[in-house]
């Protein structure tokens, strides 16, 4: 296995090996390098996104062990780990041997596949190997006190906002990409590009904490901290009634699009190739896909999303990364360094100091 980068260990010590409840907890990380198969008990090792933490770990991995061990024979062991998309999928290239990644977006899993641990085209799964949908929403407190309408009205003076850090989270990634793309959207002329960055700009300006994943950020609002928040549709949805924000959906906003994949590198080396594509098979099924619903998250099985959809607020204009161009497109235009995003995180630090 190789060494873990010095700058990962707390990302790698604290969340590694989330035990489901049916396990025995364990504190020595090279439960992740054992077979698939130890003492009679079958393996399996997730990393994934922050978001889901919920879905997995009370409905779906409890229902897949129970099929799994009906169909096989034979006991199953989840190991669990969670944490920022950019961070987990770094950590699995760091030497963190996760037999599935499901993580916030695309480029995430690509980093693995980049760094040769992906030799499958996990886009030839069902759904082009997206899981999950949301969209990016704003949630504000109750009764609107700062009457929240819009993406523009995060830029107004005095509304305190949360968004988390693009260097650690997809979920800020996304939350950019919204604010950015509904510009470019809504007014498609010449200079739209320019308005869109002076848009972030001083929404950014407006951020006063950015949290390392989108949870974090969600948690933060929920004690009190800020008077909106810019997040997935479910983070809101799942809470209950009592504790729920009011959501606001901007008149147009983007399709968050969650891709799982399986770790060829890893899988091979824990002899755990059936265990890992079943789960993600099981993943895709309609009874996984009513458990990701019943957390919030938009199902991708379109016959479980019409059983569902009276929960999920329309969107006037949704978009998608596609439409922006794609991801090759926004990683070297919006994220990379110097770009989009750099000169309006910029352009919003000197605001809010002149403020």
């Amino acid at each position: 296995m190789r060494a873990i980068p010095r700058a990962l260990l707390p990302l790698f010590f604290v969340p590694f090996l989330l035990l489901s409840t049916a396990c025995q907890k364990s504190s020595d990380s090279s439960r992740a390098s054992e077979g698939a198969s130890t003492n009679g008990k079958a393996t399996l090792v997730l990393g994934a996104y922050s978001v889901p933490r919920e879905a997995y770990g009370k409905h779906i991995i409890p229902a897949f062990r129970a099929k799994w061990e009906k169909e096989k024979g034979q006991k199953l062991e989840v190991s669990e780990s969670y944490m920022a998309s950019g961070a987990q999928a770094r950590a699995i290239v760091g030497g963190f041997e996760a037999d599935v990644a499901s993580l916030s977006l695309d480029p995430d899993i690509q980093k693995i596949q980049d760094a040769g641990l992906i030799s499958h085209d996990w886009r030839k799964q069902p759904h082009d190997g997206i899981v999950t949908q949301s969209v990016v929403v704003i949630g504000v407190r109750k009764g609107n006190p700062k009457g929240i309408s819009d993406w523009a009205d995060l830029a107004k003076p005095g509304v305190s906002v949360l968004t988390p850090n693009v260097k650690t989270s997809g979920g800020a990634m996304w939350n950019v990409l919204a604010v950015y793309g509904a510009i470019l959207r809504s007014e498609p002329s010449e200079g739209a590009e320019a308005r869109a960055e002076e848009l972030l700009a001083k929404i950014l300006a407006n951020v006063k904490i950015m949290d390392s994943s989108g949870r974090e950020s969600f948690l933060n609002f929920e004690r009190g901290v800020g008077d909106a928040i810019i997040t997935y549709e479910n983070e809101i949805l799942v809470l209950p009634e009592a504790k729920r924000p009011d959501i606001v959906v901007p008149k147009s906003t983007l399709l968050i699009e969650n891709p799982v994949a399986r770790v060829d590198a890893y899988t091979k080396k824990h002899n755990s190739e059936e265990i890992a594509q079943g789960f993600i098979d099981f993943l895709f099924s309609p009874e996984a896909q009513k458990a990701f619903a019943s957390q919030g998250l938009r199902p991708v099985d379109e016959a479980v999303f019409s059983e569902v959809r009276s929960k999920f607020a329309p969107v006037e204009n949704l978009f998608t990364v596609r439409d922006l161009g794609g991801w090759d497109h926004l990683k070297k235009t919006v994220f990379a360094d110097g770009g989009v995003y750099d000169k309006a995180l910029a352009k919003g630090r000197s605001a809010g100091k002149g403020s």
